[in-house]
């Protein structure tokens, strides 16, 4: 997983609460169990004016020009600024596989869905809660200026604006820790791979017809 340290580019304002999961990557797309490949459909109903399907190339396809993925100001856009509960819906971890592969290394919002939340952090993700009021202004603060952008500093736990501001989130410290490090489930694992390597031994030693 990729580590997390300090991440800065451009802001995506998404002004709508509720965003779901099957919003955020469609049904129809789930039917791969790898992490790469969901990023040209995230937000594929919002995103295009046709329906798409499974294995379908998005090039060429009618595009709807109002949402914010499709203009021109927010392309190459880092970090997702929406509002509240977002990631509702199903459990699906294919909503932030979509959002990685896409090129979103952070979400800020007033609030997560509890499972959405959790998924992000094992797939390299920030979710950063804020209140509110500060969302309110963050939006007015991305939508006055074209190119604006964010500096997120997981070590320090800061959002930075580009006039020097500067604010506060919390996260806790195990999965701050995880991001920092780029450890997901599996590389947690691998740290103690020497112990795993011994107690194998071990068993096979102690009960050999285990082994046969």
């Amino acid at each position: 997983m990729q580590a997390f340290t300090v991440e800065k580019g451009i802001v995506a304002p998404m002004d709508r609460a509720n965003i779901d999961t099957d919003m955020i990557i469609p049904k129809q797309f789930l039917k791969s169990i790898k992490r790469s490949g969901f990023g040209k459909n995230l937000f594929d109903e919002l995103r295009y004016l046709d329906e798409g399907q499974p294995d379908q190339s998005c090039e060429g396809r009618p595009l709807n020009t109002e949402f914010v993925l499709n203009q021109p100001r927010y392309q190459g856009a880092q970090i997702l600024l929406a509002r509240a509960n977002f990631g509702c819906g199903s459990s699906r971890e294919h909503a932030p596989w979509a959002l990685g592969d896409y090129g979103f290394r952070a979400v800020i919002a007033p609030s997560f869905a509890d499972i959405f939340f959790n998924n992000c952090f094992k797939n390299g993700i920030l979710p950063i809660i804020l209140d509110a009021a500060v969302v309110d202004r963050l939006f007015l603060y991305v939508e006055a200026s074209e190119g604006a952008q964010l500096a997120i500093d997981l070590e320090r736990k800061i959002v930075a604006l580009d006039n020097g501001e500067e604010i506060a989130f919390e996260v806790d410290d195990f999965r701050r820790h995880c991001l920092l490090n780029g450890l997901d489930d599996i590389g947690l694992t691998l740290q103690d791979s020497d112990l795993i390597k011994d107690f194998e031994s071990k068993s096979q030693q102690q009960s050999p017809w285990l082994f046969r």
